[in-house]
């Protein structure tokens, strides 16, 4: 019987889940199968197998993941289930790689819990869930915060007293898996681009942009927790703390009160006053829908200009995540306001979502690629079982 490996993969919006075949060539994707919390809604792809289901709407992500994995079942064979690999998106200095989810582990993953609010409860969630329907599976936490471990301290440090930073506050960065298999499709079909100064930027629910010089993080615009750096669906990204202090004394709202707000209230929400769904504004005649999206494309340019100064300059510009994979407008949007940087698009290739996208006399390439955090999680998997399996011999 095949051996295989399940990801799991909780998002903003969504939960992925893959399942893969260990090769000698590496894991093989057999099918993915997405679940879209906000519309009930589960969608999977077994080679050229599309099936799309309605399904009740699940007391919480465990039972989600249940339903999912029942309909999965119907589709593909799961095998015999060699490990079960985690998103994880905080890692914080403990993880700095894949690692086997001890107890040990688990305890310090949900130490981490209040540095990543939206994500790391429903990680942990998930992880107990399929320990008790696999009980006898390996599970590995794959993190996102590992990628950025190569950054300097001098990106990574805040300007608040030194102490602090020992203290563990400090810029971490995230979507490091989807930032790894951006690295891995460039080394593959531009390996060119791949050594050069890239900024990569998973726009989707969550979103952020990462500096890569050789396929190496050198800076990225999430700090310490995913609110940071440009605008997200409900998210503020970069705010003045000011307005913090403001909010608290002059306002009287608790700590409690503005998480609440900074995380699921702002962004494109809060500025549109419509929806935090790009897609829902890109239809909408209301104009505070269109400003919103217009912040969004200006902020995403400028945060693109300050990667672009750390890197010392832009060889490429990479789309990934689901607005930035099926947007062509808010592409356009980006790259116009980024022409003073030597970027220009094609406007024929945009629209049809081509991996080049840049005009002929543009002097940054502009790729659009799909972002495959399964993929990265199988092989981090496979690392973390060839290294296990060696270690026995």
């Amino acid at each position: 019987m095949t051996e295989t490996l399940l990801t799991i993969n909780p998002g903003s919006a969504t939960i992925k889940l893959g399942l893969f075949a260990r090769d000698a060539a590496g894991p093989r994707p057999l099918g993915l199968a997405r679940f879209d919390q906000g519309a009930s809604s589960l969608s999977i792809e077994a080679g050229a197998t599309r099936v799309e289901y309605r399904l009740p709407v699940p007391a919480s992500p465990a039972a989600a993941i249940a339903l999912a994995l029942a309909r999965l079942a119907d589709h593909l064979p799961l095998g015999r289930l060699a490990a079960i690999g985690q998103r994880v998106v905080h890692g914080g200095d403990a993880f700095t790689g894949p690692i086997v989810i001890t107890d040990a582990v688990l305890g310090e993953i949900a130490a981490l819990a209040a540095l990543a609010p939206l994500h790391q409860p429903k990680s942990l969630e998930m992880i107990g869930a399929l320990k008790s329907l696999y009980p006898d599976i390996t599970q590995i936490a794959c993190f996102d915060t590992a990628f950025h471990a190569t950054q300097a301290d001098l990106v990574r440090r805040f300007a608040i007293p030194r102490a602090l930073f020992d203290q563990g506050v400090k810029r971490y960065g995230f979507h490091g898996l989807s930032y790894q298999s951006v690295v891995r499709a460039l080394e593959q079909a531009a390996p060119a681009l791949a050594g050069a100064r890239v900024v990569a930027a998973h726009l989707g629910a969550g979103a952020s942009l990462c500096a890569l010089e050789g396929g190496v993080s050198r800076d990225t615009t999430m700090g310490f927790s995913t609110l940071d750096g440009a605008p997200m669906a409900t998210r503020c990204g970069a705010i003045d703390p000011g307005v913090l202090f403001h909010l608290m004394r002059a306002g009287g709202q608790s700590a409690d009160a503005l998480e609440t707000m900074l995380y699921h209230q702002s962004g494109l929400l809060g500025l549109s006053g419509v929806s935090g769904d790009a897609r829902v504004l890109a239809q909408s005649d209301a104009p505070s829908a269109h400003e919103a999206l217009e912040i969004f494309a200006f902020r995403i340019a400028r945060e693109t200009a300050a990667l672009a100064a750390t890197l010392g300059g832009l060889d490429g510009f990479v789309f990934t995540g689901g607005i930035g994979e099926h947007q062509p407008d808010m592409r356009a949007r980006i790259c116009a306001r980024l022409a003073w940087l030597g970027v220009a698009l094609d406007a024929r290739t945009n629209r049809a979502g081509r991996l080049r996208i840049e005009a002929a006399e543009s002097r940054v390439a502009v790729l659009v690629i799909p972002a495959d955090e399964e993929h990265t999680i199988a092989v981090q998997c496979e690392t973390i079982l060839d290294r296990e399996a060696g270690a026995r011999t």
